[in-house]
């Protein structure tokens, strides 16, 4: 009796161990769906063994067979799990591109896969167009020519190009790319009415751009969704200007203005320079008349005749100062 509770726990564990590497039920069902030599029981035993779900590869390989995509084996599921890729993905992806007419193989969906996008949703997007917000945020800013703000916010419609979809841009590049379409459609219109009148103007302008080269998505149809006018950006800048020209007038003004003070500081400096040589040379007069009434070269008539003379040019001055006086309005006893 102790050998059989031995036993039977024994042959349990083994069991489950055997129905873990030797997937009987998996087996049957895929020989069942798509025929006893497909896959092998085996090859299910090697997927274990290799760490690989044979659950997936199965399932994989019986939707593909019902689907009528039967190029596709066990052995490129496998190499694809093992590349890191999402087996289960690829495999929808096939299938609805197939239903829906989309040229797509295996190798360029397990590219794709491995790239790191979503290639099932890039079937939908092929099938289903999606739209995109551009920009995603708020809206974008332009000028007119007659320097009015418009704020314009656009709805992009694109469908997936499965051939550029490894490699190409992103949703990123295309907002971009039609943001910048934008600017430049409403900058080279003459007048913000012009877009306001017909916004689809930009629409057309910005499509014939062909913003989807090099891009994951192509085209199909840019609508604009809203027009805000802002502010008058071209009044803004002339006031603006204006105001940095009077502040340079300015400057230059106060510039001459030192440069003449200046000049007038140094016209008084010589003056007065000027002033002291004189009194200098005045102050030497009276010792160069002693020497010469010591030497006898001046007599005390030739003395007398030079005093009359600076008196009479004394008052000869201060009867014209009088009279400048006179002409400028001021009355005798105020002066």
């Amino acid at each position: 009796m102790e050998g059989i509770f031995v036993t039977i726990p024994i042959f349990l564990i083994g069991l489950v161990l055997f129905l873990y590497f030797v997937p009987l039920g998996l087996w049957i069902q895929s020989g069942v769906s798509i025929g006893w030599g497909k896959i092998g029981m085996i090859k299910l035993v090697i997927m274990r063994i290799r760490k690989i779900p044979p659950k997936m590869v199965a399932d994989g390989i019986i939707n593909l067979h019902r689907a009528g995509l039967d190029f596709v084996t066990s052995e490129e599921l496998e190499t694809h799990f093992l590349a890191g890729g999402n087996v289960l993905n690829v495999v929808d992806a096939l299938i609805a591109a197939d239903k829906a007419n989309i040229a797509l193989d295996f190798k360029t969906a397990t590219a794709i896969d491995l790239a790191g996008r979503d290639v099932k949703e890039a079937v939908q997007t092929s099938v289903y167009p999606k739209v995109i917000d551009c920009p995603i945020d708020g809206k974008v800013s332009a000028v007119a020519k007659d320097g009015i703000e418009l704020k314009a916010k656009a709805r992009v419609t694109v469908r997936t190009n499965i051939d550029q979809l490894v490699g190409g841009a992103t949703d990123e590049t295309i907002i971009a790319r039609v943001g910048q379409g934008i600017v430049s459609a409403i900058g080279s219109s003459a007048t913000y009415k012009t877009v306001l009148e017909n916004p689809d103007d930009i629409s057309r302008a910005v499509l014939s751009k062909g913003l989807d080269s090099g891009t994951a998505y192509a085209i199909l149809s840019i609508d604009i969704a809203d027009v805000d006018v802002g502010k008058n950006v071209g009044a803004i800048l002339e006031a603006d200007q204006a105001e940095a020209d009077k502040k340079v007038a300015q400057a230059k003004a106060e510039s001459r203005r030192a440069m003449a003070v200046a000049a007038e500081q140094e016209m008084k400096a010589r003056v007065q320079e000027m002033r002291s040589k004189v009194i200098e040379a005045e102050a030497e007069v009276p010792k160069a008349m002693a020497h010469a009434f010591r030497e006898g070269n001046l007599g005390i008539m030739d003395y007398y005749r030079m005093q009359n003379i600076q008196s009479d040019t004394g008052m000869r001055q201060s009867i014209s100062d009088m009279d400048e006086k006179n002409e400028k309005g001021d009355s005798p006893e105020q002066s």
